[in-house]
């Protein structure tokens, strides 16, 4: 596979349609995907300080997509941005692709984690920044991203009153709320959040300039979430 074979700058927001419709086949998860592509797009576009020059160095701020079941939007950001050529976008879910149903971080380019099994990204977060925070490394942004219905999972609940006690004010999180989740909570996600200690917003997960200005709110010793609401999945 050829990577970074384009320059970031050639593909804009509304091209991802495009590169999207190259990722044929069965199992697509449309709806998973389609849910984050603003959000992911807005956090490559704007907010992450990574690109595929950068990939491996140890200042990079990090991704982790926990909500990996639906990586077509990941998959199309990354060729926006010349992580990967777009010509393997044509190959997802092939036999010997390196572009699988769930992203494979020995394979992507770009990717930080192996993910599809909810309620594990936001654990491997908190991992991740605690990790970087006892190498010295406190510059580095740890975001992750997941899904409404991975609260369903007590390790998400775990790790949220972890990060929210130790102040990890590094770790960002996502949560595209797409109505999935069956159990819920009183006070919204945002407010389970906020009694952990973290800091919080609730945006449309549509609207790309309040998805930045949540995303780049301060929130000096909390951890921050940003709470993207989309369309119900059904």
């Amino acid at each position: 596979m050829t990577t970074a074979a384009i320059t970031p700058q050639q593909y804009a927001f509304g091209d991802l349609a495009g590169l999207m419709a190259r990722m044929t086949g069965d199992e697509k998860h449309g709806p998973a995907a389609t849910s984050t592509l603003d959000t992911i797009w807005v956090l490559y576009d704007r907010v992450l300080r990574v690109g595929p020059e950068t990939a491996a160095a140890p200042d990079r701020d990090r991704f982790l997509l926990s909500k990996g079941h639906g990586p077509m939007a990941y998959y199309a950001v990354l060729a926006a941005k010349g992580f990967l050529d777009p010509e393997v976008l044509a190959s997802f879910g092939g036999y010997d692709s390196p572009l699988g149903h769930h992203p494979d971080r020995l394979l992507v380019p770009g990717a930080e984690i192996g993910s599809g099994s909810l309620g594990h990204g936001l654990p491997l977060a908190v991992g991740t920044a605690l990790g970087l925070q006892a190498q010295g490394l406190t510059d580095p942004a740890v975001w992750v991203l997941i899904g409404d219905a991975e609260f369903d999972e007590g390790s998400n609940h775990e790790a949220v009153a972890f990060a929210g006690a130790y102040g990890l004010d590094r770790l960002h999180t996502v949560v595209i709320d797409n109505s999935s989740a069956s159990l819920g909570w009183s006070g919204g996600i945002a407010a389970r959040f906020e009694g952990a200690g973290w800091s919080a917003a609730t945006v449309d997960g549509r609207d790309h300039q309040a998805l930045y200005e949540a995303f780049t709110m301060p929130h000096e010793g909390r951890p921050h979430v940003v709470v993207a609401r989309v369309e119900p999945k059904n």
